[in-house]
């Protein structure tokens, strides 16, 4: 069932911005990424909920699929709905690089519980964090480490098995269908 989950959760680019994320949604996603664990239990993320009009302020803040310049990605019309920023409260801890693990597992977790929702999302670290913070508001001891982009997906994702050596670079084909190489299992068992 999780690994249902995982090959479903994918970074999407393209959204049905026809259905609106809710506020309860986005909480319910906080509410399970606030059940993962935490470097030494302290706990230091806090969560900025975007959705409704203020969508139409963040989105021109993040920049998408940076593999794929040549691409204004999302295309206009299909973006998401919803975000959620990941902030690290500075008064509890200003080490940032300590808790990048522990934004990657929250964001994680809140990728999956939305994939369940019917929903889905995208990672986004290509973004001013000063600007976003100007433009949220944010409070002055919340630095914004990560964007993560919620919605109802409205593209077509492919996972292909690359051989070693073959690039892992994503890439869309003709028809705009997105395809994610993956490494082989054998591939990246030590043994």
């Amino acid at each position: 069932m999780v690994k249902d989950l995982l090959k479903k959760s994918r970074s999407y680019r393209g959204y049905d911005e026809s259905y609106l994320v809710t506020r309860e949604q986005l909480l319910e996603l906080v509410d399970c990424a606030r059940y993962a664990p935490s470097s030494v239990n302290l706990q230091p993320l806090k969560y900025r909920l975007v959705y409704g009009d203020e969508v139409k302020t963040l989105q021109p803040l993040t920049k998408w699929a940076r593999a794929l310049p040549q691409l204004t990605l999302p295309h206009p019309g299909h973006c998401p709905t919803a975000f959620i920023v990941i902030c690290q409260d500075l008064e509890i801890s200003d080490s940032i690089p300590r808790f990048q693990k522990d934004v990657g597992i929250v964001a994680q977790s809140m990728l999956l519980a939305a994939v369940e929702m019917g929903l889905g999302g995208c990672m986004i670290g290509n973004f001013n964090a000063g600007e976003v913070k100007k433009a949220l508001s944010l409070p002055e001891k919340a630095a914004p480490v990560l964007v993560v982009a919620i919605g109802k997906p409205d593209e077509k994702i492919v996972l292909t098995q690359i051989d070693p050596g073959q690039s892992t670079d994503y890439y869309r084909d003709e028809n705009d269908v997105h395809y994610v190489p993956k490494r082989k299992l054998e591939d990246i068992v030590l043994n």
